[in-house]
């Protein structure tokens, strides 16, 4: 008997990237398929269940399954279809208690694999410059996905305790980015002018999305020979840009607001349906966040394919061109760099 894998979010871009391709793995016998709405891609041989995780109705399918392998892939900070901040916050926080309980319940569960976000650091203005996985944040996040990311984390350590049986794994997740990426940060960096906060240019780190489903496998699959997929990891592609560096190479202009005036643009925004300027947003966009992926590479055995530069530059060719020609984008920034600096002397 092969395994059985259950896969929460399968309705979403990545959840179905996932299904389609552990499918193909030849110790996977079967792949349970799990998302609230139908979705809107093929899932290829799994079999999908209609069914919303924040019901009991999820330890059913882990008992009628046999089910001993969980990815839950249904933490998110977008909506999918109509539903809003509120249904999303329910799904992450309130859909992971009631996962976590099924598979507390469950005797065949083995092993869990959780995804997360490295937005559970924070950003404030004293943080170190690389955050590791022990490194604990100057400041909890105080409110969307960051928040939840939290929370759920906290949840599943939680379920480890109590069964130190089942392998877990968590994997925290750079900003995702790619051709069909779906993130406030990719949505943010879509729009044709790009709000920034006036005398900041913080340090980002991607992930490209193949990145996330070929490290998703390592984690749900058997440790290979000298590495260990139990834990917490970052993930993350090599290297990082700058804000200025990323509306250079998408061609878009960007309008610095002074700090206190950002959460006003970010409520116009919001209210226009353009994109989620969370507060949590609005301080990586300040301060930024850069950690460390020596243990993904070293303990998980993952090296990605993609640097963040490169699953940039993918994100960029599929978004098309902006207002302004990169290379005079470049050019204009460079000569005000230079002008400002003869100024200084």
């Amino acid at each position: 008997m092969g395994k059985v894998v259950l896969v929460t979010g399968a309705a979403r871009q990545l959840g179905g990237r996932f299904v389609r391709r552990v499918q193909r793995d030849s110790d996977v016998d079967r792949v349970i398929a799990v998302d609230a709405v139908p979705p809107a891609h093929q899932l290829d041989g799994a079999e999908f269940v209609r069914a919303d995780i924040r019901q009991p109705v999820i330890a059913r399918i882990l008992a009628e399954h046999g089910v001993d392998t969980v990815v839950h892939l249904d933490v998110t900070g977008t909506p999918l279809g109509s539903g809003g901040r509120t249904a999303v916050k329910e799904t992450n926080v309130i859909g992971t208690m009631q996962l976590l309980g099924a598979c507390q319940k469950s005797p065949t569960v083995k092993r869990l694999v959780v995804k997360s976000s490295t937005s559970v650091y924070g950003s404030a203005p004293r943080d170190p410059a690389v955050f590791t996985e022990t490194t604990p944040p100057k400041s909890l996040p105080s409110g969307g996905f960051a928040k939840d990311a939290v929370e759920v984390e906290g949840y599943v350590r939680g379920f480890a305790r109590r069964r130190p049986d089942v392998a877990v794994c968590v994997l925290r997740f750079a900003n995702i980015l790619g051709p069909a990426a779906d993130s406030p940060l990719a949505e943010y960096l879509s729009l044709p002018v790009l709000p920034t906060v006036f005398g900041y240019d913080p340090r980002l780190q991607f992930v490209h999305e193949d990145d996330v489903v070929d490290v998703l496998l390592i984690a749900s699959d058997e440790p290979r020979r000298g590495t260990l997929n139990s834990g917490t990891f970052n993930v993350a592609g090599e290297g990082v840009l700058l804000l200025s560096q990323c509306s250079r190479r998408l061609g878009r202009p960007t309008v610095p607001v002074p700090l206190p005036a950002v959460t006003w643009v970010g409520t116009a925004l919001r209210t226009v349906g353009m994109t989620d300027f969370a507060p949590e947003q609005i301080r990586l966009l300040t301060h930024g966040r850069v950690v460390s992926t020596a243990q993904m590479r070293e303990t998980l055995g993952f090296v990605a394919r993609y640097t963040t530069a490169e699953a940039f530059a993918d994100f960029a060719r599929a978004q098309g061109a902006g207002l302004l020609p990169p290379e005079a984008v470049a050019r204009t920034v460079d000569r005000l760099s230079t002008l400002v600096s003869k100024e200084r002397i």
